[in-house]
């Protein structure tokens, strides 16, 4: 719809009060005399969830019919930009034709703790890997001329009292980790909408959290949308607008409206930045409002096949000792766990959608094996073991070529709203997959989770499929990778601890229900156990197939301001096949805390056996920069880095060192407390340590023993005169180095 620009200037007080709070749960505000519609929002990052007319409130779990995605846990496993584009774009076709103006999604936290209650609904431990890919989506979306709400801004990273309690965390940590997903989409995306948190940041709240919502993604980042709140996410609404948030959802309704006319009318808002706002809402209405009308169809059964294409490109192979997988026309199989006829397949809470078409894993198994025996094993109700379920799965097991095994979280054990407090499958289900590996060593694990968990049968099991939280297409993509229908190609986007003891946030996360206290830094997932060398269980980037690749031909250029890599990647086995290939930087230049390497890019190509292809990629600054507090800016350091390529983060293919000298070398400013080691090491400043006799005094000691030359080499120029150094030289060397 059109709006006049002019618009602003006939509202009254009260009208453009009401505009900057939620008409209700998903609407903004209606002005009838002015003819002003109200723009409807949905959550759907994994499948659209409107509530149909009559229902109210949050309704989580009543909404329209509409196809169930795979869940962001699973698709970023995919490492596929195009197929997450396809995704957002499809997501905007139902979003349009339901009349949907603003998609609420994606989520794009990052998965500090395998506990967090809500790690189904984000991408990955990576912000890089998570702002491709949500890049990829929200172009998508928008693209069918519907916005996205980007969420939750940030370091939303636990469930536990998030609407108080405070993340805090060191200015670098939250540039490099947890604001630069966000920054990403910002700049690369333009998305219509932001969500902000309900959490803290270093004690402020960030729905009143000016340098974020300001400072930082306007001022720095260029964003020019409009910011939301997350559903209750508003404690004081005055203080929100003069902070930067545009809409207050949902609305309070008279009570919205009545605290923002009294603190204009008693000024405490001026009606200057209550325009601001306003502004904002308008110009959302205008870009993303929906024609009206009744609902159109679209073609759920395409969305449906997309979804199934999408899980299967996805689903992580994990273990598959002795080829295991695919199975075979000629092998008899037992499916076993009331999870194959009652999947878990989607994420509980704001993210639940009403399934078009469930194709549970039974059922595509028996369409392709009819009368497959199977045995439920366990109950999803009960966490007690019953030893008469688990020996008639036993007995089945036992006449069975293969036993497909499928176990994971219930539904109960994880959601929005809470955090787990430890990382276990269901006794009932941890006893079943031993005693049935005990007679049948031939099993498969099936899981279907919402996030990490422990495998301690991890030995006893020849094969162990990850499928996440698969989506409506659960049945079918699963069996298309057991099968051998699709080769797997999914690769981890988070590690999988051994223990939950040696998570990097082990020590204090939900320690505190007040406070977050971030101490691991910048060291979250592969950059903390790759730095400490701690053996995971299955590491960042991981995935197996049915096929394998060679990597060779590596070259490395260093150009203006950027690297350009290549690479050849052949299919050496008898499938066709799809690998991705991924690009890691180690810097060994900075004098800062650094992780062992750190994702910068990825590619993903399909090869037929024998086929040979050629990636290449070009990194840039950012690739190579770390975030400076003390200058508050990206920062490149000249010195050595490595190159390393990947087909996880603990298996590096090929490497090659490089060396940058991009930024232009700052002289040297010599003070008292310059250490002796720094003279030294600068052959510039030989000239002045020699006219002040501070370098004939220096290499007496420096030949001395090496013990004490190392100690001395430690020491600042102020404490020269320990070994015989007179103030007068030091000042003399200090003029003539400074000159």
């Amino acid at each position: 719809m059109a709006i006049d620009p002019q618009l602003i200037n006939q509202l009254t007080l009260e009208e453009k009060a009401a505009l900057v709070s939620g008409k209700d749960f998903w609407y903004t505000a209606t002005i009838d005399r002015l003819n002003l519609s109200p723009l409807m929002m949905s959550d759907g990052p994994s499948g659209l969830r409107k509530q149909d007319a009559s229902m109210s409130g949050l309704g989580l779990k009543e909404s329209i019919e509409a196809v169930c995605f795979p869940a962001s846990a699973l698709t970023a496993c995919s490492f596929d930009r195009q197929e997450m584009n396809q995704l957002g774009h499809y997501l905007g076709k139902a979003a349009q034709a339901e009349r949907v103006g603003v998609l609420l999604g994606p989520g794009i936290n990052l998965k500090r703790s395998p506990l967090a209650g809500r790690n189904f609904e984000y991408f990955s431990e990576d912000p890089y890997l998570t702002g491709e890919l949500a890049t990829a989506y929200v172009n998508g979306v928008q693209n069918e001329g519907v916005g996205v709400s980007v969420k939750h801004f940030a370091a939303n990273n636990r469930e536990n009292e998030r609407f108080t309690m405070s993340s805090n965390i060191d200015e670098r940590t939250l540039r490099e980790l947890y604001l630069s997903a966000f920054e990403k989409v910002v700049k690369n995306a333009h998305p219509a909408t932001i969500m902000c948190s309900y959490n803290q940041i270093n004690g402020t709240l960030n729905s009143q959290n000016h340098r974020l919502l300001t400072d930082i993604l306007r001022n720095e980042w260029g964003f020019k949308g409009l910011v939301m709140s997350d559903w209750g996410a508003v404690a004081d609404h005055t203080a929100a607008i003069k902070a930067g948030l545009d809409l207050e959802m949902p609305g309070k309704g008279d009570l919205s409206t009545d605290e923002i006319v009294t603190a204009v009318k008693k000024k405490q808002l001026s009606e200057t930045t209550l325009d601001r706002a306003v502004s904002r809402v308008l110009a959302m209405i205008d870009h993303w409002q929906q024609q009206s009308g009744d609902p159109q169809k679209y073609d759920m059964d395409a969305q449906h096949q997309f979804a199934r294409k999408l899980a299967a490109k996805s689903i992580v192979l994990m273990k598959n000792d002795h080829d295991i997988l695919p199975i075979s026309a000629v092998d008899s199989i037992a499916v076993i766990g009331e999870l194959a006829k009652k999947p878990r397949y989607q994420g509980s809470g704001s993210s639940h959608v009403n399934a078009h078409h469930l194709v549970t894993p039974f059922q595509a198994i028996d369409q392709a094996r009819p009368e497959t025996p199977y045995a439920a094993g366990y109950s999803l109700s009960q966490d007690e073991v019953d030893h008469q379920l688990i020996d008639q799965a036993v007995t089945i097991a036992k006449r069975a070529d293969k036993v497909l095994l499928f176990a994971g979280y219930p539904e109960q054990q994880e959601s929005e709203g809470f955090d787990k407090d430890n990382l276990n499958l269901p006794q009932s289900q941890n006893q079943l997959i031993e005693a049935v590996a005990k007679v049948n060593p031939n099993t498969v694990v099936i899981l279907q989770n919402g996030s990490v968990l422990l495998m301690p049968w991890v030995h006893q099991v020849a094969g162990i499929l990850e499928t996440y939280l698969a989506g409506e297409a659960v049945g079918e993509a699963t069996w298309d990778i057991l099968s051998g229908k699709v080769t797997p190609s999914g690769k981890l986007a988070e590690s999988f601890p051994q223990r939950l003891e040696d998570t990097p946030s082990y020590l204090t996360f939900n320690a505190d229900p007040k406070i977050e206290n971030y101490r691991e830094g910048g060291f979250v997932g592969y950059r903390y156990y790759d730095k400490k060398q701690l053996p995971v269980q299955f590491p960042f980037g991981f995935g197996l197939s049915y096929t394998n690749f060679d990597y060779h031909n590596l070259t490395v250029s260093v150009e203006d301001k950027q690297v350009l890599v290549s690479l050849k990647v052949r299919n050496t086995g008898q499938r066709q096949g799809e690998e991705t290939v991924q690009i890691y930087v180690g810097n060994h230049a900075s004098h800062v805390e650094m992780a062992a390497k750190q994702l910068v890019d990825f590619g993903k190509v399909g090869l037929n056996p024998g086929e040979e292809a050629q990636l290449s990629f070009t990194l840039g600054l950012r690739a190579f920069s770390w975030f400076n507090p003390a200058t508050e800016n990206w920062q490149v350091d000249n010195g050595s880095y490595e190159i390393l390529i990947g087909s996880s983060s603990q298996n590096i293919r090929l490497h090659q060192d490089i060396s940058l000298d991009w930024t232009p070398v700052q002289p040297l400013i010599v003070n008292m407390n310059t250490y002796i080691n720094v003279l030294v090491d600068h052959p510039e400043l030989k000239s002045a340590l020699d006219e002040s006799g501070i370098g004939e005094i220096f290499d007496k000691v420096m030949t001395s023993d090496p013990a004490t030359a190392k100690m001395f080499l430690n020491m600042p120029l102020r404490a020269a005169t320990t070994v015989g150094v007179t103030p007068e030289q030091i000042q003399r060397f200090l003029e003539l180095s400074n000159s």
